[in-house]
């Protein structure tokens, strides 16, 4: 039988982590010859490397690759990918563990949509995880990603590059179709699929300047393949705000020592200003767009400033009754955005965010994100997710949204909104009870 995913799982040091994961690639509904283990042993010094040279000696499918540490999971995943025989390539942490019927529903669902690639939902164990993209089942998305600029680890998508062999960016990589390497777009569908662990046993990527140098190479991938103008600007845009801007904002700037956080902004002042053109910062929400231009002007102190309002800034969301209505469950709830001091309020006569520059001082930092907030307010809603507490995989339920706007004592306003979800019952769950 052909081969329909090859998983790939760098291995390094894992200790007893690597019993649940190995556990649940043996327990798939595939059958097993239908699909191949490809564990690459990064050079543990642990018990590892007999215990897999034990676990590929019982299973025919499991196959285990030695090499020496390389230190990252780049290199381990490029040797499981030339190893590897099948149909789609999965990677895999070894850390995580799948559903078990994790690789024959999201082939199934990848051959049903003549998808290039497959991303399954991720629940946390442990440590949170992103749900926002993960809403529901999606046999195509809205917008097309282009194959030919993935993620530094992205190595098994159509038209991408090998992974780096040293410490990168990312190293979370997606389901690929072998037969169409020379698709031009993919396609994310998002079946429920597989449980993440907490524990990590590749070291994070710590911000430092080889951090940064690895950021260059990636917006050079940019650069060869698009034309100057609105696309250029918008790809590096993510990179601007996830790996400069939110990292140098709120609470994550505040929990870095001061030595190290003023190096980590030279480093970043010097990224910005070389490499992200004027066109990518505009795209960003109002409190992004700040940090970026504080950064680009070198206003340290202003920074941290800002990042110490952000840090006290939290939602707020408050149950007013729940109730069973036509066989539904009915949550009713009241959410708004809070300081230590109360409500988060908007001042009357708020500045609205300039298209370029940074800020003058941090009142006015403070009221160009709540203008803005203030005038996408009529858009707002609310979300309640609905947590299994075996799997940890989470749901959306439907929602009705009254939004409301209160005046504040300074003059100004605070706004809210009143939500309801409706839980329905299904008359046979397939998942644990919430």
């Amino acid at each position: 039988m052909p081969v329909k995913v090859s998983v790939i799982v760098p291995v390094y040091n894992p200790g007893p982590y690597i019993e649940d994961c190995a556990a649940s690639l043996l327990r798939q509904s595939l059958p097993a010859d239908a699909y191949e283990v490809i564990f690459v042993d990064d050079g543990s010094t642990d018990a590892t490397p007999a215990r897999l040279d034990a676990l590929a000696a019982a299973h025919p499918h499991v196959r285990v690759l030695h090499q020496e540490n390389s230190g990252w999971s780049g290199r381990p995943r490029n040797v499981g990918i030339e190893a590897s025989r099948g149909e789609f390539v999965m990677f895999v942490d070894n850390d995580d563990v799948l559903g078990d019927e994790a690789l024959e529903r999201m082939y199934d669902y990848g051959v049903a949509h003549g998808a290039d690639a497959v991303v399954g939902k991720m629940a946390g164990k442990g440590r949170p995880v992103p749900v926002e993209p993960i809403r529901g089942a999606l046999p195509v998305v809205a917008q097309d990603v282009p194959a030919r600029l993935p993620g530094p680890h992205r190595s098994a998508l159509p038209g991408g590059p090998a992974a780096p062999g040293g410490p990168r960016l990312r190293h979370r990589g997606v389901s690929a179709r072998r037969q169409r390497l020379g698709a031009q777009r993919l396609r994310l569908l998002l079946p429920p699929q597989a449980r993440r662990r907490r524990q990590r046993r590749f070291p994070a990527l710590r911000p430092g300047r080889g951090y940064f140098k690895n950021l260059r190479e990636a917006l050079d991938v940019v650069e060869r393949y698009t034309e100057p103008g609105p696309g250029r600007d918008r790809l590096p845009r993510r990179w601007l705000r996830v790996e400069i801007a939110d990292r140098m904002s709120g609470r994550r700037l505040l929990a870095l020592p001061d030595d190290y956080r003023r190096e980590v902004f030279r480093e970043t002042h010097a990224v910005v200003v070389e490499r992200f053109g004027p066109g990518a910062a505009p795209g960003l929400r109002p409190g992004r767009r700040i940090v970026a231009a504080l950064i680009r002007e070198d206003r340290y102190d202003d920074l941290v400033a800002l990042a110490g309002w952000e840090a006290g800034v939290r939602p707020r969301a408050v149950p007013a009754g729940v109730t069973w209505q036509g066989g539904a469950l009915r949550v009713d709830l009241t959410a708004e955005y809070g300081t230590p001091d109360g409500p988060l309020t908007v001042p009357a006569g708020a500045a609205r965010p300039a298209a370029d520059g940074a800020p003058g001082d941090l009142a006015e930092a403070v009221s160009w994100p709540a203008a803005a907030a203030d005038e996408g307010f009529d858009r707002a809603t609310v979300d309640l997710v609905v947590r299994d507490r075996d799997s940890g995989a989470s749901f959306f339920q439907p929602v009705e949204v009254t939004r409301e706007r209160v005046p504040a004592a300074d003059g100004g306003t605070r706004s809210g909104a009143d939500g309801n979800r409706c839980l329905r019952r299904a008359p046979e769950p397939s998942f644990g009870t919430p």
